[in-house]
């Protein structure tokens, strides 16, 4: 069986974000492998080591310091990383036409990705994908067990939690309901430079980029600084609902 892994490369939840020129500036900023795909690398590491004969492919799709995402997941555990190198901004459907086409060439048999990415806030890859590909999509799952070529577990629903059972192949979103990702150790981070990357470019698969940026803005946030009064808990109460509905715009 054969595994993919799709990973994003974002900015750290601890890093401030800076617009420069009316683009965000990651000069000097630490980037991380996407945690949301981090779930995805895990849970087919550890569907091998529960018995799975299965080969892990980690697949990037961005530019060259992409490759500091999928060393990290190779140093997870994954056997082999395929970078598919742009320099070009990719929207999430134009993406799961190249995933699609390297499912078809790898022959997989289940991929993974984040159920939403870090820096589109975007749900839609694992559903653009699957649709390509004409296999069923499992979201937000949150338990999963392989059995040969049959995939059961539960996924998190509008109105609580489905159990399902699925034969192969299929795509699966994953969240941090799942599992909890391991820290690479010194010997495998050693033993992932020495893992092969294969390079390719977005061209050589004929996907159109249609996603323009015209410019990107930080929202500004300004502190009315307004100290409320709580010696009088009801007046202070009723002021702070005032406030809200007629100031802030949070409540009708």
């Amino acid at each position: 069986m054969r595994i993919l892994a799709i990973v994003r490369q974002v900015l750290d939840a601890e890093e401030s974000v800076y617009v420069d020129d009316r683009a965000v500036d990651l000069t000097g900023r630490k980037l991380v492998l996407d945690t949301m795909d981090e779930y995805g690398v895990e849970e087919a590491l550890r569907m091998r080591e529960r018995g799975a004969e299965a080969e892990i492919v980690v697949v990037g799709i961005g530019p060259a310091r992409i490759e500091e995402a999928l060393r990290s997941a190779l140093a997870m555990g994954a056997d082999r990383a395929i970078h598919v190198e742009t320099g070009e901004e990719v929207d999430p459907v134009a993406l799961s036409a190249v995933v699609a086409a390297i499912a078809r060439k790898e022959e997989a048999q289940m991929i993974f990705c984040g159920g939403q990415q870090a820096d589109w806030d975007s749900q839609a890859l694992g559903a653009a994908v699957a649709e390509r590909l004409d296999w069923p999509a499992l979201t937000w799952t949150r338990k999963l067990e392989l059995k040969a070529t049959t995939l059961a577990g539960e996924r998190d629903a509008e109105d609580g939690v489905e159990s399902f059972v699925v034969d192969l192949p299929a795509v699966v979103t994953t969240q941090q309901n799942l599992n909890e990702p391991r820290y690479p150790t010194l010997p495998n981070v050693m033993k992932a430079k020495r893992k092969e990357i294969r390079r390719e470019t977005l061209e050589s698969y004929g996907v159109a980029c249609k996603l323009r940026s015209h410019g990107v803005e930080a929202q500004g946030r300004q502190r009315l600084r307004q100290v409320i009064d709580g010696r009088d808990a009801a007046a202070a109460a009723s002021q702070l609902m005032a406030m809200l509905r007629e100031k802030a715009g949070v409540i009708a």
